[in-house]
């Protein structure tokens, strides 16, 4: 155990019972925000702002969808000055929504804006600098200068608020960090804190508080640790509990566009942080509203829950990704990629033609099996039995009763209950399986896991507070230098395929986000088919970084400054490029997150002008106004430049 873990303060309050961080209130409009206030949804425009009444038909759909807020961007000053026609037209249609200033590098922009609308949005990596990915060396007196040209930027816009009424969002962005920033804290969830921080307490400091706080990136890794580092630095700097803004930047479209969100705000409501989510898709924006409420819906009533037994020492740290150490049973735990496992249990007969929704596919022309990047690594069948020959990268789980009539067959394994592990029932050679939940683990329990190198823990759990219970059954087993392989495994009935998604990803995928679990194990009932299901699985995996098994796109939601139409632009280059496995791409519709955000891609496609595109290699340009009708090309040309291409017909075969 680490010893530095456990004088960690708590970023939450509590981690075994589920409470939601009291912060204060901060008017915006006629709808309040945090203090007892539900938690908020709210979106953002994707029209020009210029065009007044297209923004307003959207703002109506989105306000009709259930948004409570909405975003509306101001680049320049004319826009900030058409907020005030937006306003007036909304009002004249029978809506009074609160409107919200998105600013990005201009504050004369944000002070005309701050006195029409109920918010404004700054991003404090460009509100008083220009990003230039320069490397300067500061003594701390220099660093005070900078602060306090700063102050003399920033302070205006504070006192206008004051005076207008206007509540302020501070909002880090993980793509956008100044330069000074980056030279002094570098490119972590530290830097992302202390940005905020410098404007906030300049706010403070002007006895202005009607603040909202944002730390959002593409990596929801990063963005998990950057909001929990905020509120333990707020604590020690004695700040108010400010409300916070949850959010995962460029999640992309579709079911990785959702899983991906999920991951990141669904761990931060579990632990009961956020005030008001957006959810940032490549879609509509009327499209993500649905989506922010059914993660927002599940914490209504989720107390009270099942008592789940304190934690004494907290053995993980909640601010650094660290993967628990465990040990390696065939193919899992160690240093091995986290395992899914397929549930066939229920299904009245099993025939190779049940395998192709998992990633497998039964050539009867050639008699061989044709295994996808997405095929799941073992199934569990209960008491079905597989009466023909399995793919030779599958193993299969079976019953503890049926496993004995089917134990001399290769990679067949035993799913075994507590109370039989402990009576001490035959077991496999290699590999069991034991199921438990965290009432089943006990010393007995443990202490022989502790000596079983063939063990591997299948855990579950039945509280409505399931992150947290499994959060703390993994803790037991590190406090008591337990590293038995541990699978992740929960169980859902009657939902939609998209509540699926969404809950999966946050209760697995929360616990994934620290560095905990060897496996993912999801029995949906009801929920969708079995593609759907082992898809969603492998995509938690791969939106918490932990197993990559296609290409990541890191893809923006579109604004009034998009350049280009980014879902049909998208879509082509995910056409292109989908069997890039591990490839991330970053497609941004302008230039205000481009560069920072595609530091954590390989390859950026960036609107810079109307019809045209710049290509970056990580951060470097590579390729600046090519045509848009030949830029996708030109990125394939790029991609194959650094020998990362691999035709399509190679990767089918």
């Amino acid at each position: 155990m680490n010893p530095l873990v456990t004088s960690v303060k708590q970023y939450c309050n509590s981690l075994i019972q589920y409470s939601r961080r009291k912060t204060i209130e901060v008017k915006i409009g006629d709808i309040p925000l945090g203090g007892i206030n539900p938690i908020r949804i709210q979106s953002m425009t994707t029209i020009d702002t210029m065009d007044t009444q297209g923004s307003v038909d959207q703002v109506i759909r989105m306000v009709d969808a259930g948004c409570e807020y909405v975003r509306i961007t101001a680049p320049s000053v004319k826009e900030a000055q058409n907020l005030q026609e937006i306003k007036k037209e909304l009002s004249a249609r029978g809506y009074q929504v609160p409107l919200i200033a998105d600013i990005h590098f201009t504050p004369n922009a944000a002070e005309l804006a701050a006195r029409i609308v109920e918010k404004v949005r700054i991003n404090p990596g460009n509100y008083a600098d220009k990003k230039k990915f320069e490397e300067i060396e500061y003594t701390d007196a220099s660093y005070e200068a900078e602060l306090e040209r700063i102050r003399l930027k920033f302070t205006p816009l504070i006192k206008i608020c004051k005076e207008y009424g206007t509540a302020l969002r501070i909002g880090t962005n993980h793509g956008s960090l100044s330069d000074r920033i980056l030279s002094r804290y570098g490119d972590t969830p530290l830097g992302m804190v202390e940005s905020a921080l410098e404007f906030l307490r300049i706010c403070e400091a002007e006895s202005y508080y009607n603040i909202v706080l944002s730390m959002k990136s593409s990596n929801p890794q990063v963005m998990v640790q950057a909001y929990r580092l905020l509120v333990q630095k707020l604590d020690e700097e004695g700040l108010k509990p400010y409300p916070l803004h949850l959010g995962v930047t460029e999640a992309g479209d579709g079911e990785d566009g959702r899983i991906k969100s999920s991951v990141g705000i669904g761990t931060l409501l579990e632990d009961g942080l956020g005030d008001t989510i957006r959810v940032s898709l490549t879609e509509e924006p009327e499209a993500e509203v649905p989506v922010a409420k059914a993660l927002a819906d599940r914490y209504v009533n989720r107390a009270p829950h099942d008592v789940i037994p304190p934690i004494q020492q907290y053995p993980v740290n909640p601010f650094n990704y660290s993967r628990r150490v465990a040990n390696e049973v065939v193919n899992i735990g160690g240093a091995q990629v986290p395992r899914v496992i397929a549930d066939f249990s229920a299904k009245d007969k099993i025939t190779p033609a049940s395998l192709f929704a998992t990633g497998y596919n039964y050539s009867i022309k050639l008699d061989k099996w044709n295994i996808g990047d997405m095929a799941c690594d073992y199934v569990f069948l209960g008491s079905q039995v597989i009466d023909f020959e399995i793919p030779g990268t599958l193993g299969v789980i079976y019953n503890h009763s049926t496993w004995l009539t089917q134990k001399e067959k290769e990679r067949t394994y035993p799913f075994i209950k507590p109370d039989q592990y402990l009576a001490g029932v035959e077991t496999s050679l290699k590999l069991n399986f034991i199921y438990a939940t965290l009432k089943h683990l006990t010393p007995s329990l443990i202490d022989k896991l502790k000596i079983d190198s063939t063990a591997v823990l299948l855990i579950d759990t039945f509280n409505e507070h399931g992150l947290a219970e499994q959060r703390r059954l993994f803790v037991d087993l590190m406090n008591n230098e337990c590293n038995v392989p541990v699978i992740i495994g929960r169980a859902y009935k009657d939902l939609t395929p998209d509540k699926l998604q969404l809950y999966a990803a946050t209760d697995i995928g929360g616990l994934l986000i620290d560095g905990l679990g060897d496996g993912v194990f999801i029995s949906a009932e009801n929920c969708g088919g079995d593609k759907l299901v082992n898809q969603t699985a492998f995509n938690i995996l791969q939106a918490t970084r932990t197993r990559i098994s296609k290409t990541e796109y890191i893809s923006c939601p579109s604004c009034g400054r998009t350049l280009f139409d980014l879902q049909e632009t998208t879509a082509r280059i995910r056409e292109r490029t989908f069997h890039l496995k591990g490839v991330k791409i970053g497609i941004m519709g302008c230039i205000v997150n481009g560069p920072g955000e595609m530091a954590d891609a390989d390859y950026g496609y960036v609107g810079s002008g109307p019809d045209r595109i710049t290509l970056y290699r990580g951060k470097e340009v590579v390729k600046r106004n090519v045509p848009t009708a030949k830029a996708v090309d030109a990125l394939i040309d790029l991609i194959r430049e650094d020998g990362n291409w691999i035709e399509p017909s190679l990767v089918e075969q």
